[in-house]
Formats: structure tokens, sequence, C-alpha cells
């Protein structure tokens, strides 16, 4: 049986055919095949429209799809299994031209990073999420303060010549993320991003 009982923010689940088909009868045609092609949900925040016992899930659909936001109360059994969100490296190839420079300035200081996003959805469906003005979203581990303090330090470097916006998130190690351009505030508290929804944290506390 899959392990939901802690995803993190950006986790995508699978669902198998039968149950995505029975969740999306009468809302969307296009998407009608999506667990068949292989294609993930991801993890929402919960609401208090949500049954009991369910696991909420949400698909942002493309801009050739109306760029509509689905959100599905599925049962955990429909849950085949559980993935993070793509590595940089392996959705590179879908990234445009221009990108590329960038990107691999990324990956050559921070190879394990994730991404999310129009860039990732693009990676995971072969659909045309992408647009003129997509922003490149990053997930970046950060195991102390002072790594916090140098991955800033690599993004901003790498912000500065890059052809698309950054809007890069840095993970704690237990999967709390703040925005990297509000850990370069001087404010005493952040907002911070879990699953259950954003919450102010004091800035010694984010980090060990």
């Amino acid at each position: 049986m899959v392990d939901l009982a802690a995803p993190r923010r950006h986790d995508l689940a699978h669902l198998s055919p039968d149950a995505w088909r029975s969740q999306v009868t009468g809302l969307v045609e296009d998407v009608f095949d999506w667990a068949d092609l292989g294609r993930p949900v991801i993890f929402r925040q919960r609401l208090c429209a949500d049954p009991e016992g369910s696991v909420p899930l949400g698909l942002p659909l493309p801009p050739g799809m109306g760029r509509k936001r689905l959100s599905l109360s599925c049962p955990a059994g429909a849950v085949t299994r559980v993935t993070p969100p793509p590595l940089v490296r392996d959705a590179r190839p879908v990234a445009p031209a221009p990108w590329q420079p960038a990107i691999d300035a990324l990956l050559e200081a921070e190879p394990s990073c994730r991404c999310f996003g129009s860039l990732a959805w693009q990676h995971l469906t072969g659909l045309s999420y992408l647009t003129p003005t997509s922003d490149l979203d990053l997930l970046i581990p950060c195991s102390s303060r002072t790594d916090a303090i140098r991955k800033t330090g690599m993004l901003g470097e790498i912000a500065a010549q890059a052809p698309m916006r950054l809007d890069a998130e840095l993970v704690s190690p237990a999967g709390a993320a703040v925005q990297w351009r509000e850990w370069l505030s001087d404010a005493p508290q952040l907002l911070v991003k879990t699953l259950a929804g954003p919450v102010l944290v004091p800035r010694e506390d984010l980090f060990p």
C-alpha cells in the first residue's frame, strides 16, 4: 500500500486509470486518458470541503486547455505511487534554448535541484505548459543556515544573467520552504510554505 502519511509540497501522485476516470467524468473531456498516459497529479492543501479520509489532489492544465486548475478528492486506494517533483537535469531537454546556459550553471552548482511549475509539467506530460513569460520554478534543498546563504548567493549570480525569472524555494530538511528572495530580506519572521498552508516562522528556526 502506498504511504500517504506525509507527502511534501510539490510531491506527485499517480492514480489508477479507473480511479482517475471516476474523478474526472463530466469535468474536462481532454484529460479523460490522463492516467492511462502515465501523467501525474499533485498533492494540494486540504480544504474544509474535502471529504474525511480523502486525498486532496490538484491538476494545473496547460494554456491550451484554458489554464484551468482541477481540484480532486480521491480515495487513498486510488493512488498507486508517489514521486518527488522532477530533477532539473531530467527536465532540461524541454526547456527553451535561451534558458539552457542558466540551467547548466545551476546544475553545475546544485545537481540535486528539482523543479515544479511550467517546466516540470511540460517534462512530465509532453504538453505545452511553457510560455514566453514562464518562470523557472526551483526547489533548492538546504541543510543549514550556512548552506542557505551559500545557495542564495549562487541563485543571485545566475538570476543576474538569466533570460527568465528564477522563482526558487529553499527547502529545509523538514520540508518547509521559503522563497529565496524572502530569505534574503532582513525580516525577523519569514513566510514559510508547508502542505498544511503558509505560516510565519522566526528566521532562526527555519534552518538548523
